[in-house]
C-alpha cells in the first residue's frame, strides 16, 4: 500500500515540474500585444470586432493558431470576415474553436508579425450582455477561466501573457472601464462614444476585461500613489461609494507586506456577470448585489485585491495549480483581517476554513493539485481556496512569520509579471528557510485528505504522569507538529509533539483535573 502511494506522489510531483493540463502550447511563438476594437449597440447583442495581434516567433513558421469560438447551433459565436498582415489578405481556417492563419510568406526566426482579424457575432459566453437589477442594459467581460475566446481571438490560457488595449465604440449613454489607463474618450457623430483603455503590463486573458454600463464614478483615494476609483450604478451611488471605499486599506496593506502594486490604477466596479467577484487586473468586477450600503463587502474586496499580486501578476502556468491564485488570495485576506483585528480574528477565520475543508473532503476526497479535473470550473472548490489557505497557514507556522513573509515577497518579485508552478513556490520557500520542504508540499498538496486523529490519555507508569496517545486514522500517514494545551490544577502549558507514526505516545507530568486541548492556537489542519 505504501509503495502504491509513493508512486502516486512521485507521479504528481513530476507532473508539477512542467505544465500538464490539456491545453496545446505553442512554444514557437509569444503573443506580445492584443488590441481589440469592439462596437456595441443597443438593438442587438451582435458585436463587430477587429483584433490586432502582435506575435513574435522563435523559429520559422508558416501558420499561427488562435482560440476563437465559431458559430454554434443557436447561431451564437464569431464569424471571421478577413485576416490580413500589412493589408495583405491571408488564407485561414476556422474550426473546432481554432482560427488558424496561413502566412503568404513564412515568418522568419525572431520575426514579429502583426495579424489583423475582422469578425462579428453574438458572444456565446465570456461577455455578459444583460440588464442589471435596475433594468439598465450592461456589457461585462467575464473571461475566467478560458471564456475570452468566445468573442476575442487570443491564446486563451494563462501561460502566454500579453499587454492589451480595448477600444470600445458604444452608445454615448455608456461609460466604459477596462484594464490599464484611459487614453481617449471622445464623442462621435450619431450619439456614439469611443473609449480607449491601454494596459502595458502583460496579462493572462482570464484577467483582461472591459465593462460598459451607465455608471457613477468617484475617486476613493490613493494608496502608495495608486489611484483607487469606484464605478457603480447611479441608483445606488451613495451606497456603492461607501461600500467600495474600503479597497484603499487592503491595497495599502498588500503593497507594504508583499511588494509594489503591479498596475497603474485600481477600479472597483459594480457589475453583472456570472461570478460574485472577478479579479480582472486593475479593474475588479463585483456582483451587483455586493453594494448594500452596510459595509459588508470588505472581505470580498480584500480577496480580489490580493489577486492583483497572486493570480494576476504572478500567474499559475498550469490550471491545476490554481491554488497559487485562490489559496493565496484566501489566506492573504485572513492576513489582512489579522492586521486589522488581531490574532483572534485569524483563529476564527482558520477554524471556519478548516470546517469547510473537512466537510468538502467528506464528500470529495481529492488532493489540492488534482490532475484528473477536466472541467476548469470544477477547480473553483474548497481545496483550491480554503485548503490552499490552510497550506500557507501551516507553512507560516513552520517557517515563522519573518521567513514566511520574506518568501512571499521574494516569490512575488522573482515571478513578477510571469508564470509559476507549485514547485517554483516551494523552491523559493526552501531558499529563504534553508529547509527541505518536499515532504510538506507532497503531503498537503498532492495527497488527498488530512490527518484524522484520535487523541486520548491513560495513566502513566510513574505517579504524577499521564500517557497521551495520538493515533492517525487516515490511510496515508502525515508528518506534522501537534500542539497540546495541558490543563490541570497546577496550571496550564503547551507541549509540542512531532507526529509521524501511526501511533505516537508521550508521557506528560500531570496533576488532578487533567484537561487536554488539541491545537489550541489553530495551527493544524486535521479532523
Amino acid at each position: 500500500m505504501r509503495y502504491i502511494i509513493s508512486i502516486y506522489l512521485l507521479f504528481n510531483v513530476l507532473q508539477a515540474v512542467s505544465p500538464h493540463d490539456r491545453y496545446p502550447r505553442n512554444d514557437n511563438c509569444d503573443v506580445l500585444h492584443y488590441e481589440y476594437s469592439l462596437s456595441l449597440n443597443d438593438s442587438t447583442d451582435r458585436i463587430e470586432g477587429r483584433a490586432l495581434i502582435r506575435v513574435k516567433f522563435q523559429n520559422e513558421a508558416d501558420s499561427f493558431s488562435l482560440d476563437l469560438n465559431g458559430l454554434n447551433n443557436s447561431e451564437k459565436g464569431m464569424s471571421v470576415k478577413i485576416v490580413t498582415i500589412l493589408s495583405e489578405e491571408l488564407k485561414w481556417s476556422h474550426r473546432n474553436e481554432k482560427l488558424t492563419v496561413f502566412f503568404n510568406h513564412s515568418a522568419k526566426q525572431n520575426d514579429t508579425v502583426e495579424i489583423a482579424v475582422q469578425y462579428s457575432g453574438i458572444p456565446a459566453g465570456g461577455l455578459t450582455i444583460s440588464r442589471n437589477k435596475y433594468g439598465d442594459r450592461t456589457f461585462f467581460a467575464d473571461h475566467w477561466p478560458d471564456r475570452a475566446h468566445n468573442y476575442l481571438p487570443c491564446i486563451d490560457h494563462p501561460y502566454d501573457k500579453a499587454s492589451v488595449d480595448f477600444i470600445i465604440t458604444a452608445p454615448d449613454r455608456y461609460k466604459v472601464v477596462a484594464n490599464g489607463t484611459l487614453v481617449e474618450e471622445s464623442d462621435l457623430t450619431g450619439n456614439i462614444t469611443i473609449t480607449h483603455w491601454s494596459e502595458t503590463v502583460p496579462l493572462a486573458t482570464k484577467v483582461m476585461a472591459f465593462g460598459a454600463a451607465v455608471f457613477a464614478v468617484k475617486s476613493a483615494g490613493e494608496a502608495d500613489n495608486i489611484p483607487v476609483w469606484t464605478w457603480v450604478f447611479p441608483e445606488n451611488r451613495n451606497e456603492g461609494f461607501s461600500d467600495y471605499s474600503v479597497a484603499v486599506k487592503p491595497l495599502e496593506y498588500y503593497s507594504r507586506v508583499i511588494g509594489p502594486y503591479p498596475y497603474k490604477k485600481l477600479a472597483n466596479v459594480q457589475s453583472k456577470t456570472i461570478y460574485g467577484g472577478l479579479e480582472n487586473a486593475g479593474t475588479i468586477f463585483y456582483s451587483e448585489r455586493s453594494v448594500t450600503g452596510l459595509g459588508r463587502a470588505e472581505g470580498l474586496i480584500a480577496h480580489e485585491v490580493a489577486h492583483q499580486w497572486f493570480g494576476n501578476c504572478v500567474t499559475e502556468a498550469d490550471w491545476h495549480h490554481v491554488w497559487l491564485s485562490e489559496g493565496f488570495a484566501t489566506y492573504l485576506t485572513c492576513l489582512y483581517f489579522e492586521s486589522e483585528q488581531g490574532k483572534e480574528r485569524l483563529k476564527t477565520d482558520m477554524i471556519s476554513a478548516r470546517a469547510r475543508v473537512l466537510k468538502y473532503n467528506d464528500e470529495n476526497l481529492k488532493p489540492v493539485i488534482d490532475t484528473t479535473v477536466t472541467d476548469l470550473m470544477d477547480l473553483l472548490n474548497v481545496n483550491s481556496y480554503q485548503k490552499g489557505a490552510w497550506v500557507l497557514h501551516m507553512l507560516r507556522h513552520d517557517l515563522g512569520d519573518t521567513v514566511f513573509m520574506k518568501g512571499l515577497s521574494l516569490y512575488y518579485n522573482r515571478f513578477y509579471n510571469s508564470n509559476a508552478l507549485t514547485e517554483d513556490f516551494k523552491s523559493i520557500m526552501e531558499e529563504v528557510s534553508g529547509k527541505d520542504l518536499g515532504k510538506f508540499f507532497r503531503q498537503w498538496l498532492y495527497t488527498e485528505g488530512q490527518p484524522e486523529l484520535r487523541v486520548f490519555d491513560e495513566p502513566g507508569r510513574k505517579k504524577g504522569t499521564t500517557r497521551v496517545i495520538i493515533e492517525q486514522k487516515q490511510p496515508q500517514l502525515f508528518e506534522f507538529p501537534l500542539e497540546l494545551l495541558i490543563k490541570d490544577n497546577s496550571g496550564e502549558r503547551i507541549i509540542n509533539i512531532a507526529v509521524s507514526e501511526r501511533v505516537t505516545k508521550v508521557n506528560v507530568s500531570s496533576e488532578k483535573d487533567l484537561n487536554i486541548i488539541i491545537d489550541p492556537d489553530v495551527n493544524l489542519l486535521f479532523k
